[in-house]
């Protein structure tokens, strides 16, 4: 398999590690993943940590092979920092790669930067990788990317520019509530229930003074009430989704929208606004990851050949 690897793709986020083997079209070849995100490393573990994910793609290599990395590993505290690229701008290109140090000589990593916004204050890092691969099947999208996830973009777009953006806590607001707050006794569990969370979402678009209210409440619903925590957990979910929607209602109410991220996450985001007669385009995140590192890397090999 090795000598029909043409290229790695990385994805190193904080709190994962995945990486990739690729073959001729952009044809996956193998993968790995791992819980060994960045960001509880030291600066000197992150050489040898990619390796022992890869090794086994670069036994026999004679010359070296290329790997393409988005993510936080181009964060300060990351491998090397790949400085923002501010917007308005397209997603970065090939020349604005930064090469990591590794003393393997098998291997070479190009990091990809992140895009950084002047006012308001805002940056991103690795969603801007997911708009590449979405814009190189639609390169003249005009509308808004929906990025759901810890922490949820919404990027204006203009043929293939990207004009501003805006960044919500939504996912980790809903993890921290969920784990460590007092609702953490009434939303265990993975189900879930479309009806209590369209009630969330209308709630927060109607009333969204009252969410911070209507979050607490689950709490005594649950417990004197019986509110089954399949509810609990989806109304908390539709509250804070629809705090998000009711912020970016000026973007979505009158745009084409896509939503690109996890299949799951992505399609409560659009049962959200599908209820407000908003029809959008879903993309799956990882394959839009490998979309715009899949054209970063047709574009740095064909460079150097």
């Amino acid at each position: 398999m090795n000598n029909k690897i043409e290229w790695i793709a990385l994805d190193w986020g904080t709190t994962h590690f995945r990486a990739w083997a690729m073959g001729a079209g952009g044809k996956v070849l193998d993968q790995v993943k791992s819980d060994q995100g960045m960001g509880n490393l030291a600066p000197d573990q992150f050489e040898p940590i990619f390796l022992s994910h890869v090794e086994r793609w670069l036994k026999g290599r004679t010359n070296p092979l290329s790997a393409f990395a988005c993510g936080m590993v181009g964060a300060k505290q990351g491998w090397i920092e790949a400085a923002y690229i501010a917007t308005p701008c397209t997603p970065p290109r090939n020349e604005q790669l930064v090469l990591a140090p590794i003393g393997d000589p098998r291997v070479q990593v190009f990091i990809v930067p992140g895009l950084s916004q002047n006012k308001p204050a805002d940056v991103m890092r690795g969603e801007e990788t997911q708009i590449a691969g979405f814009l190189a099947n639609i390169p003249n999208f005009d509308g808004v990317a929906c990025l759901p996830g810890t922490h949820s973009k919404w990027a204006t777009i203009n043929n293939g520019v990207v004009k501003h953006f805006t960044t919500f806590m939504t996912g980790e607001i809903f993890g921290l509530l969920a784990k460590q707050s007092v609702l953490r006794h009434s939303v265990g569990g993975r189900g879930w229930d479309s009806a209590a969370f369209i009630s969330g979402v209308k709630l927060a678009m109607d009333s969204p003074e009252l969410v911070t209210q209507e979050l607490f409440a689950i709490r005594p619903q649950s417990m004197l009430h019986d509110l089954p925590a399949n509810q609990a957990r989806a109304r908390l979910s539709g509250l804070l989704i629809g705090a998000e929607l009711r912020a970016t209602e000026h973007l979505w109410s009158s745009r084409d929208v896509c939503i690109i991220g996890d299949p799951k996450l992505a399609e409560h985001y659009n049962a959200a606004l599908k209820f407000y007669n908003c029809q959008a385009t879903i993309a799956d995140g990882d394959m839009m990851t490998l979309g715009g590192l899949h054209a970063v890397a047709v574009s740095a090999l064909a460079q150097v050949s």
